[in-house]
């Protein structure tokens, strides 16, 4: 079965750190850039992040820049999203898509896969 699961959501405190992994199963990530979106309630998807396939070009989005932090590790099949410095409105729900293709750069789609989300709360 070809899916993408995310995991690691959660409640944080402000300044507190979540790493989200997005896992593949049923085809490797070695030609996809995987791109992490958020939607946050009564708000449009925002990508946040994305690394390429080809050399690991990442791209942040300036909400997040200088907090997070995206890698892959191709062995595992997976891509973290490592996050920290959190703020209250960094809270959503987190999604990360596959963007197939072997380039240096990412985030243009179109997406092969998508997964279910996982649900980052960021509040004292």
């Amino acid at each position: 079965q070809v899916q993408l699961v995310e995991s690691g959501g959660g409640l944080v405190q402000p300044g507190g750190s979540l790493r989200l992994s997005c896992v593949a199963s049923g085809f490797t990530l070695d030609n996809y850039a995987i791109v992490w979106f958020r939607r946050a309630p009564g708000k449009n998807r925002e990508e946040v992040s994305c690394i390429s396939a080809s050399d690991d070009t990442t791209y942040y989005s300036d909400s997040v820049k200088g907090r997070f932090t995206i890698s892959r590790d191709n062995a595992k099949n997976t891509v973290y999203l490592q996050m920290d410095s959190l703020k209250p409105e960094d809270t959503a729900v987190y999604y990360c898509a596959a963007e197939p293709g072997a380039r240096t750069w990412c985030g243009l789609g179109p997406y092969d896969y998508w997964g279910q989300g996982t649900q980052v709360i960021v509040s004292s």
